[in-house]
């Protein structure tokens, strides 16, 4: 039983994501906690002076670089 599937020829410009949807900012600053939890790692005081260093370099595109 064939099932009917949309013309996948090739990329289109109405289908792609817009780039304002692709970032994670939900207007909320992000903490030390969110950011070590983001990587993986366990929360830590090792891991917080880490995370609290990078969000004073970086301010809150920490997150975005870590979060595809």
């Amino acid at each position: 039983m064939p099932t009917s599937q949309p013309d996948a020829s090739g990329p289109s410009e109405d289908r792609t994501t817009p780039d304002a949807l692709l970032h994670t900012r939900t207007g909320t600053e992000v903490s030390p906690e969110d950011l070590v939890l983001a990587t993986g790692r366990d929360l830590t005081p090792r891991n917080l002076e880490w995370a609290r260093r990078k969000l004073e370099a970086e301010g809150p595109a920490a997150m975005e670089k870590l979060l595809p």
